[in-house]
């Protein structure tokens, strides 16, 4: 009797279901027996008249049909059996992000204080859906939910590497699918001086912003308009994501200073530093930073605007003038109305010189540039995004190329701050975490799928410690296996990735390639293998096999008329042409770092990652190499599959695998 009984709690205690995973993980569930699976008849219910319930009620059955391919009705009338209900349930007490999900077997209900709490479930219930074992069912039980920390973010560098828009709407949407709620965007940069003859004016350097008031200064290699920055970030804020705009001044400054040289500083500073003691150089930033926060339309219409304020140097008379410099612009910033931000640097710039505290966001990414012990009893808000944990620098031989997932998972929250854990007592003060991609290096061939590629790697990591801080339970061996697998987003599949990961799947199968024709999927990403016979004919210089609208597979190249692949402004040839009759056996592999051209199964070419050197003048003028002078060549693909172009050849037995084959 007394094993029957053991047995008979056993079985009812399985039938409880267990915590779902979800990234980040969900604070408190409550588990029940069973599943809810939504029907053909099931609507999403939004209990209020406001017009943003509406709005997010209709975001969700968008995405839920992007994920599922199934549409859910939005009404706002009366909820009935097998509804998903939305309703705002006001509660001074409650975090402004929290929510609380309870499934049932009659349905849905979620409230939420707020409208962002309210997005946030949706999120949840996608994730939910995602990850069922059906792809539909979603576990009976209760959620409760709220993050530890405000800001939850990632931060690109556009200055270096401009970043198309199609990718920033994809990377908003991916972050808002895994609750990361801020994106910043670094406006102006510039590179080193030393992978251009160590000349100033050759030296790499764009802002990427519309201008009326200064044309000429707008980057043409790549740059945003007003109107569609703002609509980005207007676009953004329906997807619980605020844009952060930053105008990096006074260091970092090429840009500017290229295009008014007079502005540039006399010192010991680089030409890529302002003068701030030039009554000039604050009549232009006034006009520049008034043309995108002014106005009652401005461009950068968020809350936050960043005014830089990083790795100026200088003696101690210099770092006073810099101090002010800072609290000018802060308090300027304020005057629009809005909050401003800044890179720590205040240990860096000693001196008596008051700069604001109050209602100002300090990033803190070094601990030499600001202490944060210092920082916080100062009083600052700070956001922790500490170079030496979160900073990706790709293919630049210093900083991580890919973030250390397993340290930050088990090591870090937003609480450390450079290895400065800040105690429970000034824990308040830390506003949040992000991470970032400084492009420090252009023109190294790195595409901006490359860059997708590490953001998403640690995405979800970063996401699971900037909402839950210490407080994750999964083990990260298990969140790791299970995060990889998700999607980037309902709708978004910025890295071509397809099929199952764990295993290779051939993805597409053509038995002839017809000429100019759309195929199936638009590109496929790392890794892959790509294979196909082909009979050669006569090929113009210019023919395409196969292009996207990132990248062309050449089979005749324009200059050599060899086999060759662009992307972005590189293009790259390999040793291998075809002849009229001759017939190939061609196979081509890709990762992150590079591809690989096989012919009648012997490896041609091996375009991986090679790196260049560079040479200065020593004092006798002869040209010698530069100690740590080295730039990557990344000569990576995502290969292009939308069309087919128009060739003479015969393509035939084309295999797309969603993994290398040796």
């Amino acid at each position: 009797m007394v094993t029957a009984a053991l047995l008979l709690c056993a079985a009812l205690a399985q039938a409880i279901n267990p915590k779902p995973f979800t990234v980040p993980e969900i604070q408190q569930w409550k588990g029940g027996e069973g599943t809810f699976t939504p029907e053909t008849n099931t609507c999403i219910i939004a209990e209020t008249k406001d017009e943003r319930v509406v709005e997010i009620a209709r975001i969700f059955s968008q995405d839920y049909a992007a994920m599922t391919g199934s549409s859910l009705r939005v009404s706002e009338g009366k909820a009935q059996k097998g509804d998903i209900v939305l309703k705002i349930k006001k509660n001074k007490k409650a975090d402004n992000e929290s929510y609380n999900i309870k499934i049932t077997a009659k349905g849905i209900t979620v409230t939420a204080p707020n409208e962002q709490g309210l997005y946030w479930a949706t999120r949840t219930l996608l994730q939910l859906t995602e990850l069922a074992t059906d792809g539909v069912s979603l576990p009976i039980g209760e959620i409760s939910d709220t993050p530890e920390y405000a800001i939850r973010g990632f931060m690109m560098d556009t200055g270096r590497k401009f970043i198309p828009m199609d990718y920033l709407y994809d990377l908003v949407n991916t972050m808002s699918y895994y609750k990361m709620n801020t994106l910043h965007i670094h406006l102006n940069d510039n590179g080193f001086p030393r992978f251009y003859d160590n000349d100033w004016t050759k030296t790499q350097a764009a802002f990427r912003m519309e201008s009326d008031k200064f044309p000429g200064l707008t980057a043409r290699d790549g740059s945003y308009t007003k109107a569609e920055f703002r609509n980005f970030v207007n676009y953004a804020k329906t997807k619980g994501v605020e844009i952060i705009p930053e105008i990096d001044v006074p260091a970092h400054s090429l840009a500017f200073t290229l295009y008014k040289p007079e502005l540039a500083s006399k010192g010991r500073n680089g030409f890529d530093h302002l003068d701030i003691e030039n009554p000039a150089t604050y009549e232009f930033l006034d006009t520049l930073i008034a043309e995108y926060i002014g106005g009652p339309n401005p461009a950068f219409p968020g809350p936050i605007f960043h005014i830089g304020t990083d790795e100026y140097q200088g003696d101690s008379i210099t770092m006073e003038k810099f101090r002010a410099f800072t609290d000018r612009y802060i308090k300027y910033t304020e005057s629009f109305g809005k909050k401003p931000a800044i890179w720590g640097s205040l240990s860096h710039a000693k001196g008596q010189t008051p700069v604001q505290v109050d209602n100002v966001l300090m990033y803190g990414w070094s601990n030499g540039y600001a202490n944060p012990a210092d920082m916080i009893k100062l009083g600052y808000q700070m956001v922790s995004i500490p170079d030496g944990y979160v900073y990706i620098v790709p293919e630049a031989g210093y900083y991580y190329n890919y973030l250390n997932n397993e340290l930050l998972y088990n090591h870090w929250s937003p609480r450390n701050i450079g290895g400065y854990v800040v105690p429970d007592e000034d824990l308040h003060q830390v506003s949040g975490g992000m991470f970032a991609v400084w492009n420090d290096t252009p023109n190294n061939g790195l595409t901006v799928k490359d860059i997708a590629h590490r953001v998403m790697h640690s995405l979800p990591t970063m996401a699971a410690k900037t909402w839950s801080g210490d407080a994750v339970t999964v083990p990260y061996e298990e969140f790791i296996a299970k995060s990889s697998r998700m999607m980037e987003a309902p709708g978004v599949n910025y890295l071509a990735r397809y099929g199952n990961p764990d295993k290779a799947e051939e993805i597409l199968k053509l038995d002839v390639v017809p000429v100019g024709a759309t195929l199936p999927i638009p590109e496929i990403g790392y890794n892959y293998t790509v294979e196909f016979d082909i009979e050669g004919a006569a090929e113009e210089k210019g023919t395409k096999l196969f292009e996207s609208p990132n990248a062309t597979f050449w089979l005749s190249d324009p200059v050599t008329g060899r086999f060759a692949y662009s992307r972005d402004d590189d293009m790259f040839t390999y040793r291998q042409n075809i002849l009229p009759g001759e017939k190939l056996k061609v196979k081509i592999t890709g990762d992150n770092k590079g591809t690989k051209l096989y012919v009648n199964g012997k490896l041609i070419d091996d375009m991986n990652i090679r790196w260049k050197a560079y040479f200065v003048r020593n004092e006798k003028g002869e040209l010698v190499p530069a100690s740590g002078y080295k730039l990557a060549q990344v000569r990576t693909l995502v290969f292009p599959l939308q069309k087919s172009g128009k060739f003479n050849s015969k393509i035939t037995n084309l295999r797309v695998t969603n993994a290398i084959i040796e």
